[in-house]
């Protein structure tokens, strides 16, 4: 009998404690919801199903001006998720170049089991209005977007956290300009593999493409463009084929579209840290040629349905944030041409605008004189390392750093260091958070 009772006890305390967890949990919940609905500039907000090491999940919709120097020009809808794990966490602020494909925790986030809050790009995705005003889509207006948006969440949830934004390529991109603008809107900043160009064709990549990796393995690349240019009808065949297979077009046609497939293999080759003995060789088959060449370069940077989808990354580039060309002087006895081939044809229907020349310039002042806390997570061997950012004299002084991966691709991230490197890099920003 005392036996029964007793596990009668226990089974109501477990009982009680249980409902009692529930009830605080509910309690968190709704209070964080509604602090989140409290701010004014909030059109939307979803509870979503937790990912990662959060306890909460959310996706958020602002409200936000189509241009922030003329209000007058109306409002679009900007993503949002919000990662939730404890309000006295730090924040880390993904500030994505693209659109968000991904609502789990970043390196920095996992590191940390911090908050994450993901802003997607304007223009981007699902933060895409039906009709774009081309000229609104700068780098001023998009660091006002995600200025309004570290503000109100810091101001609704977590006033004594620290935040720390980051991105990665054009996210970085994106990180460096919103400091730029807005240098004490967060305590710290984590860039990954992102460029700094200063022409809207930087010439530095041609130089790096001629230098980087071994002699051997660059003559490897140059010799299976070759080899593809001499297979340019039968490629060019079989592109046709799948084309039409797929529903695929291009917007300067299929012919242009092998050329430029084959003038991009060895920028993204090295991009995105390929292996030289996976080239095939001379005795390969045309359809053995066509397959190496798309699994290295793929239909998404020409095809019309992807160009469509990149219109704003085009725009960024051809406007203010640079590119690249393709140097056609190797290849002259197939192109019979010496000229760049550029991004011209990338340019929304209807609309060109001049390259400003100022946009990335005035980054690189920020970065030379008064930038701070600030490191640079680069590849050695990624294509966008011609570009990477380069620190002045005095960056130390400011807690501004710069690793680079031994060979490393645009992959590159703070576990792609060997444990020594990764110490170094979590004690400076160990450091950061505890200021």
């Amino acid at each position: 009998m005392k036996k029964l009772l007793f596990l009668f006890i226990v089974a109501f305390a477990i009982n009680m404690n249980a409902q009692t967890t529930e009830a605080k949990d509910k309690k968190v919940v709704i209070s964080i919801f509604e602090k989140l609905a409290t701010i004014e500039s909030i059109v939307s907000i979803e509870k979503r199903d937790t990912v990662s090491h959060f306890d909460k999940n959310f996706e958020i919709w602002f409200k936000q001006p189509i241009d922030h120097n003329n209000l007058s020009k109306g409002t679009f809808r900007q993503r949002v998720f919000l990662g939730f794990k404890d309000q006295e966490k730090p924040v880390i602020v993904e500030l994505q170049g693209y659109g968000i494909y991904s609502e789990k925790a970043g390196e920095l986030a996992s590191q940390y089991q911090a908050n994450q809050l993901t802003i997607e790009h304007r223009y981007f995705n699902n933060s895409r209005p039906k009709e774009i005003d081309w000229n609104t889509l700068t780098i001023e207006n998009s660091a006002k977007d995600q200025k309004i948006i570290i503000d109100a969440i810091r101001s609704a949830i977590y006033p004594n956290s620290k935040f720390i934004t980051t991105g990665i390529s054009k996210g970085c991109q994106t990180t460096m300009a919103h400091r730029r603008f807005f240098p004490d809107n967060v305590d710290a900043s984590v860039c990954y593999v992102g460029p700094l160009n200063f022409q809207r064709e930087d010439p530095r990549v041609y130089e790096f493409l001629k230098n980087v990796g071994t002699e051997e393995d660059r003559e490897k690349v140059k010799q299976f463009q070759n080899l593809c240019f001499k297979n340019r009808a039968s490629l060019l065949k079989i592109l046709k084929d799948t084309a039409k297979e797929h529903h695929m077009s291009w917007e300067f046609g299929e012919e242009k579209a092998i050329d430029y497939t084959i003038l991009e293999y060895s920028f993204a080759f090295w991009q995105w840290g390929n292996k030289t003995e996976k080239i095939p060789n001379k005795s390969a088959t045309p359809q053995e040629i066509y397959n190496h060449l798309l699994d290295v370069v793929g239909y998404g940077f020409f095809e019309s349905k992807s160009v469509d989808d990149l219109q704003p990354y085009f725009w960024a580039a051809l406007t203010q944030q640079g590119i690249y060309g393709y140097e056609t002087a190797p290849f002259k006895q197939y192109l019979h041409t010496e000229e760049i081939y550029k991004f011209d044809w990338a340019f929304p229907k209807g609309i060109t605008k001049e390259y400003d020349l100022k946009s990335m310039q005035e980054i690189k002042t920020y970065l030379d004189n008064s930038a701070e806390k600030m490191i640079f997570i680069y590849g050695e061997y990624d294509t966008w390392n011609a570009t990477a950012v380069d620190l002045s004299a005095t960056a130390n002084q400011r807690e501004m750093f710069k690793f680079v991966k031994s060979k490393g691709s645009h992959t590159t991230r703070i576990k792609s260091f060997n444990n020594e490197e990764q110490k170094e890099i979590y004690t400076i920003i160990n450091g950061w958070l505890k200021k």
